[in-house]
C-alpha cells in the first residue's frame, strides 16, 4: 500500500521532528504503560522504539509497566515479540533523560505511584488533569494508538518490521474491537496497511490462546453466581486470580441468547474489578461504568464495554463494612439501575485507560 493511502497529518510531521531533536544516540529511554499492559501499548511502545533506533541509532530501551502482564493474549504477544516488559517500581525513572508514557497520560497514575513527569506522552484517552510535557500527542477522535504511530511510522519512513506490522494491526484489532467501538477512518486504513505484511497465522493463534484450564471453575462458579434480570446478567465471583476471569466470564454470558448486558465483578488484591459489556444498543457501559466511578471509584470505557476500579477500603465504607455476596450483588444491582434511561446518548468518551 502506497504511503499516500494513509493521511500523515502535519502535527504527526512537526512532533516527529521534534521528538528527533530531543533523542541523543547514546540516550537511553524509558516506555511505561499504565496498569497490565495490553496490545495497543505494546505495539505502541514498539514503535516508538523503531523510530528511535533507526532514525537515531539509540540502542537501550527499557519496557515497563505499572502492573504485570496478566492477560494470557497479551503474555503470548510479548513472548511473541520477544519483549521483557520490567515493573515500573523496580525502576529508577529518574535514572532515564528521556522517559516516554504511552497509551495513558500522567494523571492517570494516581497517588499511589511515584510522580511521573515524562519527556514524551502519546494517547488516545480524551486529556484528563494538569500535566505538562515537552512532546505530547493525544488523539481522541482514533480507536487505538497503534494507528498514530502507524503514522509517525511513515512520516519517519523508516522499514517497519513484519513483528511490528503484527505488532500494531493487533493492537488496532484488540482496541477497537474489531472495529465494533471508537472507531476512525485512520484506524481502518492503518488496519488494512498492516494486512498486508502481519503475521496473520500468529495473531489467530494469541487469539485461540486465551483461557488458562485455572479457569475453567470460575465459569461453573459464574453458573451459580450470576443472576438473570430480563436480559441483563449480573454477578459477583467473590475474590478471583485476575481481572481477566471477570472480562472472560462477562464475554461468555454476553453471548447468550436473549442476553444484552452484562456486569461481572471480582476482588483482586485490594480491589473490586467490575467488567461492564454490553450490546452497544440498549445500554451504555461507559456512562454506567462513570457514574459508578464518580462514586467511589475509577474507571471507564466505550458504549459496549467499560470497568471500573474501586479500593476495598473505600468500598468497605460505602457498604458499612459488609462485603458479603450479598450485598455485593445489591451493590452491582444498583450500577445496573444508575444505566438505565441512557440509551440514546451518544457513546460515553473513555475517561481512564481502559484495560477490561
Amino acid at each position: 500500500m502506497k504511503l499516500e493511502s494513509i493521511s500523515v497529518r502535519s502535527e504527526t510531521r512537526q512532533n516527529l521532528k521534534k521528538l528527533l531533536e530531543m533523542a541523543r544516540a547514546d540516550d537511553a529511554l524509558l516506555m511505561l504503560m499504565y496498569g497490565s499492559p495490553d496490545p495497543d501499548a505494546i505495539a505502541s511502545s514498539m514503535a516508538l522504539r523503531e523510530i528511535f533506533k533507526r532514525k537515531k541509532g539509540m540502542t537501550r530501551f527499557t519496557f515497563a509497566a505499572t502492573e504485570p502482564i496478566r492477560r494470557q493474549q497479551n503474555r503470548e504477544l510479548a513472548r511473541a515479540m520477544r519483549l521483557s516488559i520490567r515493573l515500573q517500581s523496580q525502576i529508577d525513572a529518574g535514572a532515564y533523560r528521556l522517559v516516554a508514557v504511552l497509551d495513558a497520560q500522567p494523571s492517570f497514575f494516581g497517588d499511589a505511584q511515584p510522580v511521573i513527569q515524562p519527556n514524551i506522552v502519546f494517547d488516545h484517552h480524551r486529556r484528563q488533569g494538569d500535566w505538562q510535557a515537552e512532546m505530547a500527542d493525544v488523539r481522541p477522535q482514533y480507536g487505538a494508538l497503534s494507528t498514530v504511530m502507524t503514522e509517525y511510522l511513515l512520516a519517519a519512513r523508516v522499514r517497519i518490521p513484519r513483528n511490528l506490522h503484527t505488532a500494531l494491526l493487533y493492537g488496532i484489532k484488540t482496541d477497537t474491537d474489531n472495529f465494533d467501538r471508537d472507531t476512525s477512518a485512520d484506524d481502518i486504513a492503518a488496519y488494512t496497511y498492516h494486512t498486508k505484511y502481519a503475521n496473520m497465522p500468529l495473531i489467530r493463534r494469541i487469539e485461540l490462546d486465551q483461557t488458562p484450564a485455572s479457569f475453567l471453575k470460575y465459569f461453573e462458579m459464574a453458573h451459580q453466581r450470576v443472576k438473570y434480570y430480563r436480559g441483563r446478567r449480573v454477578g459477583f465471583l467473590g475474590v478471583v486470580e485476575s481481572a481477566d476471569v471477570c472480562v472472560q466470564i462477562a464475554d461468555f454470558y454476553l453471548r447468550m441468547i436473549g442476553t444484552y448486558y452484562v456486569i461481572v465483578a471480582g476482588i483482586v488484591n485490594d480491589k473490586l474489578i467490575i467488567i461492564f459489556r454490553g450490546d452497544g444498543y440498549r445500554q451504555d457501559c461507559g456512562s454506567v461504568a462513570q457514574n459508578v466511578c464518580g462514586m467511589i471509584g475509577q474507571g471507564g470505557g466505550h458504549r459496549s464495554a467499560a470497568r471500573v476500579e474501586i479500593a476495598l477500603d473505600a468500598l468497605g465504607e460505602r457498604l458499612k463494612g459488609d462485603l458479603s455476596q450479598t450485598s455485593l450483588d445489591l451493590f452491582l444491582r444498583e450500577c445496573l439501575k444508575k444505566g438505565r434511561g441512557r440509551t440514546a446518548n451518544p457513546p460515553a468518551a473513555k475517561t481512564q485507560k481502559e484495560k477490561a
